[in-house]
């Protein structure tokens, strides 16, 4: 199949678009994709959607911001609020106060909560297995606290009980082995 765009070289990129809930299929050589995915980019760029959430910092931050740089890569928050991308994982760290409420007016929320495949049921067991030994904790220190040490010695070992299971998982292959 040729490209769609040039006619001249075999499509090696198939592109869907739906615009106004119209769909259209393209065909598309490298070299005719690349110019599309340009045009696509400076219609719709990222990180223009991001410098615009980005410019929602009050004005007495600006000036904080504009010296703002990643110590390991050495982006700054200004040049990562122009590309919408950052350098590095350490970037995270340098402009955590800025990206934190950033991340919750994109996500709703600046906290990553993850997702399972369907086929493991849809339902996060790691996250529920967390808040389980976290309550579980502070039962104990609150069992502690009152010198209740029969309770605090039941807790002790549920927490130990729960915190061995994945290590046994993993050693007989796992709870879905092949």
């Amino acid at each position: 199949m040729l490209c769609d765009i040039c006619g001249k070289v075999q499509a090696t990129v198939h592109l869907t678009e739906i615009v106004d809930d119209q769909m259209s299929e393209l065909h598309l050589c490298e070299d005719c994709a690349r110019n599309k995915s340009a045009q696509m980019e400076q219609q719709f760029g990222l990180s223009d959607i991001l410098a615009g959430m980005a410019d929602f910092d009050k004005p007495s931050k600006a000036a904080e911001t504009l010296s703002l740089k990643c110590p390991n890569c050495g982006l700054t928050y200004a040049e990562f609020k122009k590309i919408g991308r950052l350098g590095c994982g350490d970037c995270y760290a340098a402009f955590r106060q800025y990206l934190a409420p950033l991340l919750k007016r994109i996500h709703g929320s600046a906290k990553h909560s993850g997702k399972l495949p369907g086929k493991c049921g849809g339902k996060s067991v790691q996250p529920r297995k967390k808040s389980e030994l976290q309550e579980l904790r502070q039962k104990l220190l609150k069992a502690v606290e009152q010198e209740n040490f029969e309770e605090a010695a039941r807790l002790r070992d549920n927490i130990r009980e729960l915190e061995e299971k994945p290590r046994q998982q993993g050693e007989n292959g796992g709870e879905y082995g092949t």
